[in-house]
């Protein structure tokens, strides 16, 4: 049965990207492979991952890339963004990071990054680094239910793979119904009964975040199975990869 590799959070750390490609060719029967965004980060790799991502080897997948939180600030420092000013990455960040992505990401690859598509849609699975709503909207184990429904009744998905959080969780929503009511200054209505049928966000993981470290998603759209896998890299780590199940059951 063949199987999607899903992945976002390189953040530049081309050590775990490596890592995590030599893993994926060990699961055997994966036949596409998605990022989802955060290629970049303020690492002085960050061209050289870039690059190897652009130039697979043979025998290597082909990855689907689209945009990430980091890619927008990196359009926004060179004038392309959404805003003029890149006041989320200061706050987070402070001023010394803006200046090493600056450094890190080149004019050329600013303009690759410009190419990238807002996410994927195939068969039922929305495949995105944030939400429908944008890259910067972080969904994990704790949103609330009628939140993860809305981002996924956005594009009538029922499987929505993300990664902003940089965590990995299976959050499912149960079959159910919502009833909703209108109240206006003449009269109260009453829609109809809106029916929910089983649906579910996956966090992807994180790969290149936290150093030694990387996580990532396998996916089986035959049979709708999510196997998280992390992956042990670097100076004294040694190799491992381990897989494993975490749900977060909610009901709506």
């Amino acid at each position: 049965m063949n199987k999607w590799a899903i992945l976002t959070g390189i953040e530049g750390n081309l050590a775990a990207y490596e890592a995590v490609i030599v893993d994926i060719k060990r699961q055997g029967n994966v036949e596409a492979l998605y990022i989802l965004g955060d290629v970049v980060g303020p690492r002085p790799e960050t061209e050289k991952l870039v690059e190897r991502i652009q130039n697979p080897k043979r025998g290597e997948l082909e990855p689907l890339i689209c945009k990430g939180w980091w890619e927008e600030q990196c359009l926004i420092l060179h004038g392309l963004g959404a805003t003029g000013e890149a006041n989320e990455l200061i706050a987070k960040y402070g001023g010394d990071t803006v200046k090493k992505l600056w450094d890190s990401v080149s004019r050329q690859t600013v303009q690759w990054l410009r190419s990238l598509d807002f996410g994927f849609f195939e068969l039922d699975c929305l495949l995105i680094h944030g939400s429908t709503l944008g890259v910067d909207d972080e969904l994990t184990p704790e949103t609330p239910p009628i939140q993860m429904l809305d981002r996924l009744s956005r594009m009538q998905a029922n499987n929505l793979f993300c990664g902003r959080s940089g965590l990995t969780f299976q959050y499912q929503l149960q079959a159910g119904s919502i009833t909703t009511k209108l109240t206006t200054l003449d009269s109260q209505v009453s829609p109809p009964t809106i029916t929910i049928s089983p649906r579910q966000v996956i966090g992807v993981g994180n790969v290149g975040r936290n150093f030694g470290q990387a996580t990532y998603t396998l996916y089986n759209p035959s049979n709708n199975q999510v196997v998280f896998k992390t992956v042990s890299y670097g100076n004294g780590k040694g190799f491992q990869s381990q897989g494993k199940v975490k749900k977060s059951p909610s009901s709506v």
